[in-house]
């Protein structure tokens, strides 16, 4: 009967919620059933050294949400099976965009009726950021975080490794060793970059440049442009790297772009219509991140890109299959006509 606890002293998690939800995990993976007894409040406080204060509270909150009844002189048991269970998931994004919404539609779509999802976005706000995991500390199951920040990189260690590592998922981007630990679905934003360009040379050396529009107000990992020099510098191919791409700034035929934002995709185009570019020929245009409009816009614009749908459905499946692995996102350059 003691078997579906775990309780354990080096947790962070407070030790009535580990009673909770060792018994509502039985019930979700069907290891206790309707009727059966488990432990008394002394005999559970006894095994694992509790005060009878603390299993006396997580009983209450078990008895409260319909998992338990207690029998006079018989002791507690098994009182509903049915009651939904699912998880407790938050996620916290750095912000919402095209892309984010993809993983966050894939990986609600694949956890299904087994979980309930909040999702807050930090902003790459460190204090922001901080506020969620402190006040939200010990309310959820799974806590899935997408950690794109530039400043103050020991404080967000420190807020991070609040979270146990057993409920903690780490999205879009590999930490350090310091949380080898986690489980993660990640880009290897170095290589990534470096090996999509390289898979698409033949179309590359049509130009006489590569230019990457990298944004100065909008923060991306700065390994885009490592991994951006270091092909250029392998592979021979002239390069520049600017902030933005103004609207009326001319297009340098014989060039081609690599576009992040989409306000530098739309000026892009802009330019190259108003001085009689053609995309494809004249101009070379590869875009950040798949989206299904790039998939149409121009005949089809290429891209350089994650698998957005498989991140979301990976994420959601190490949390259903309760798998605590690092799996590196497939990432691809597609070819269309805008190159």
């Amino acid at each position: 009967m003691s078997t579906v606890f775990n309780i354990e002293d080096d947790k962070k998690t407070p030790k009535y919620m580990q009673i909770v939800r060792s018994v509502t995990d039985a019930i979700r993976e069907g290891k206790l059933k309707k009727g059966d007894p488990i432990l008394s409040i002394n005999e559970l406080s006894d095994e694992f050294i509790l005060s009878r204060d603390t299993v006396q509270k997580a009983y209450m909150h078990l008895r409260k949400q319909g998992y338990l009844v207690s029998v006079r002189g018989k002791g507690f048991f098994i009182n509903r099976t049915d009651v939904a269970t699912p998880f407790r998931i938050l996620l916290l994004f750095n912000k919402i965009s095209n892309y984010k919404k993809q993983i966050y539609n894939a990986f609600v779509h694949a956890m299904g009726e087994q979980a309930v999802i909040d999702l807050k976005i930090h902003h790459s706000n460190v204090r922001l950021f901080e506020s969620f995991v402190i006040n939200h500390q010990f309310e959820y199951d799974y806590y899935v975080i997408m950690p794109h920040f530039y400043d103050q990189p020991e404080i967000v260690e420190a807020i991070i490794k609040k979270i146990p590592a057993e409920k903690l998922i780490i999205l879009d981007k590999d930490l350090t060793n310091n949380y080898s630990k986690y489980a993660g679905v990640y880009q290897d934003f170095k290589n990534d970059i470096y090996q999509a360009l390289e898979s698409g040379l033949d179309l590359i050396r049509k130009y006489n440049r590569l230019v990457l529009v990298y944004p100065k107000m909008v923060p991306y990992p700065p390994e885009i442009k490592i991994g951006f020099r270091f092909f250029c510098s392998h592979h021979q191919v002239d390069y520049t790297i600017i902030p933005e791409l103004e609207e009326g700034m001319d297009a340098e035929k014989g060039t081609a772009y690599i576009v992040i934002e989409e306000t530098d995709l739309v000026n892009l185009i802009k330019n190259c219509r108003s001085q009689k570019l053609v995309i494809g020929k004249d101009i070379g245009i590869i875009s950040y991140n798949e989206t299904p409009l790039k998939e149409i816009l121009l005949d089809g614009i290429t891209v350089i890109s994650t698998d957005h749908v498989k991140m979301g459905e990976n994420a959601a499946r190490m949390i259903l299959d309760k798998k605590r692995e690092k799996v590196k996102n497939p990432f691809m350059l597609i070819r269309r006509n805008s190159l």
